[in-house]
């Protein structure tokens, strides 16, 4: 299938990663989110990461202006009738993503294909809302879309053999590595790896073993990782990674998967990482502030 034009449902940090990255390799794009002050905030980080790369001369202030001009920004979600694909990118919430699933296969053409950016949650039930299971599928990126290599393409259960050749093809055209996921299983491959570390640094900071500050220093040189399981939820969203364990918890029914104790505790005093100011460290005073 030819796609000049790509529809992205919600620009958040994520939602607005990806439609810099489809602007940055060619495509139209159609950014849609429920008020002008999201989008106008989309649009301002976007212009603020490449005027980056303008400084750095990695790319010029011309090609700056022409990927701005492929981003056509709205709030009505009507407005991506005409669009080639469509990926979502709102909360993860799994009755707002089937919501809006139901009101995309009502507006888009038969053959257009529906993906998700879920990072946990089921392709099969999201699919089900529409009524083209096999052009539903998962298309995950990581943050932020425009750096971050892989993308997983995720099978539901209905989602056919075109739909993943199609999406493996266009992750191409976006300079990505791509990994398929063949069964429709929470998290997928990298979150199913990495909750389980994320939850076992926790209880070790919990149990008093090590300093938040020297678990990310012995994951980081220890393994090679370029950031430590506590910088990289409070960069990604304490919130975002306590869902997942929710998510996984309910749905697998096995209490490895259960938030601990203490991510509640930080979910309660809105310690949300670095876009509240605070999670597992303060970035008002750059200093560990969760001990146990």
């Amino acid at each position: 299938m030819m796609i000049k034009t790509i529809g992205v449902v919600g620009a958040g940090s994520m939602g607005a990663g990806i439609a810099n990255l489809a602007a940055l390799n060619g495509f139209n794009v159609v950014l849609r989110d429920i008020k002008d002050s999201y989008l106008e905030g989309a649009m301002a980080r976007i212009n603020k990461f490449m005027s980056k790369s303008v400084e750095r001369g990695k790319m010029t202030e011309e090609q700056k202006q022409e990927t701005l001009s492929r981003i056509q920004t709205t709030t009505k979600l009507e407005d991506l009738k005409d669009v080639d694909v469509v990926i979502e990118a709102v909360l993860e919430d799994l009755d707002l993503k089937k919501e809006v699933f139901s009101q995309l296969d009502e507006i888009v053409r038969e053959d257009v294909i529906i993906t998700t950016n879920t990072s946990s949650m089921s392709i099969t039930e999201i699919a089900a809302t529409t009524k083209r299971p096999d052009r539903v599928a998962g298309m995950h990126f990581f943050n932020p879309a425009q750096l971050m290599k892989l993308v997983e393409i995720v099978r539901g259960y209905e989602t056919s053999d075109d739909t993943v050749s199609a999406l493996k093809a266009l992750s191409v055209q976006l300079k990505k590595e791509v990994v398929e996921v063949k069964k429709d299983t929470p998290g997928f491959i990298v979150n199913r790896i990495m909750i389980p570390q994320f939850i076992e640094a926790i209880r070790l900071l919990e149990e008093g073993v090590a300093s938040a500050e020297d678990i990310d220093k012995a994951v980081k040189f220890g393994l090679n990782y370029p950031m430590g399981p506590f910088e990289l939820q409070d960069y990604a969203g304490v919130d975002i990674g306590y869902h997942v364990m929710e998510y996984f918890n309910n749905e697998f029914n096995d209490p490895r998967f259960a938030p601990p104790l203490l991510m509640k505790q930080m979910m309660r005093a809105g310690r949300f990482g670095k876009k509240s100011g605070a999670g597992f460290y303060d970035y008002e005073e750059k200093k560990e502030l969760v001990k146990k």
